[in-house]
């Protein structure tokens, strides 16, 4: 069932939300991304992608809490291959989880403290390396998401785009196995904010509820293969582009899509 795409708003990306609930639902989802093995799929094209525009630096945009590469990177490394080196960039950037992450897997990830807006990409930053944005794309309406792939793709020799959702909100019950528990175990995670965690998560309804709309209304956000090459046409023949399918949990469903410059 495919739904026509509605931009709604979500939660994990209103400046208006309490930023204890904005951390809450971004770095559940970023669990439960590597807990379900969301993006399993999409590694190995990520390495034809990788191979194909030769880049050993990768920028990671819309990072959230940095689960995404850093399940690339440990799938690489587990596949006997030498991961690239991430740098995770965010308009609201998660430096205490970043670190952490960082010191787990030290030779290969990153960061940016500083806010990074990814339609808006410094030179200094973005010069050579290939792009990467996950779960993100889909948080901008049309004309921002075309804005937002033009501006990737600037001095870029590759940008690759990974989404854990389907057009069809009835998927999105497929994260719920490694979700809710990301979810719940959210306060004993926390950096100096239990308090506000345990009440939006342990004492209320709150957190539950912001999850289940933000994970509804990202599927009515997400874009189909037709709507992604119509974003980048503009780019015209000077990119060759390439799109698949992730499955996962035996239910859930997503895409990657992918793009290098020609001649590459």
């Amino acid at each position: 069932m495919r739904l026509p795409r509605v931009q709604l708003f979500e939660f994990n990306d209103s400046n208006w939300a309490p930023a204890a609930l904005r951390d809450t639902l971004v770095e559940s989802l970023s669990l439960a991304l590597e807990r379900g093995r969301v993006l399993r799929d999409a590694v190995a094209p990520f390495l034809r992608f990788l191979d194909a525009c030769g880049s050993t630096e990768v920028l990671d945009l819309c990072a959230g809490a940095g689960q995404p590469a850093a399940i690339f990177a440990r799938e690489i490394l587990a596949a006997g291959r030498t991961p690239p080196r991430f740098v995770l960039t965010d308009l609201f950037p998660h430096p205490a989880a970043w670190r952490a992450l960082q010191a787990t897997l030290p030779s290969y990830l990153s960061f940016v403290e500083q806010s990074v807006d990814a339609t808006n990409i410094p030179p200094a930053l973005g010069g050579g390396r290939a792009r990467l944005i996950v779960n993100a794309l889909h948080h901008f309406p049309p004309r921002q998401a075309r804005a937002l792939l033009l501006e990737m793709a600037r001095e870029a020799p590759g940008i690759f785009v990974a989404e854990g959702i389907h057009q069809n909100p009835l998927r999105f019950a497929a994260l719920a196995p490694s979700a809710l528990p990301a979810l719940y175990a959210s306060p004993l995670r926390a950096k100096g904010d239990f308090a506000g965690r345990a009440a939006l998560t342990w004492l209320s309804p709150l957190a539950l509820a912001a999850s289940v709309w933000d994970g509804c209304v990202s599927s009515l956000r997400a874009y189909t293969r037709e709507e992604l090459l119509e974003l980048v046409a503009p780019l015209g023949d000077a990119w060759r582009w390439d799109w698949g399918e992730l499955d996962f949990n035996g239910f859930g469903k997503g895409c990657w899509f992918s793009g290098v410059r020609s001649g590459r």
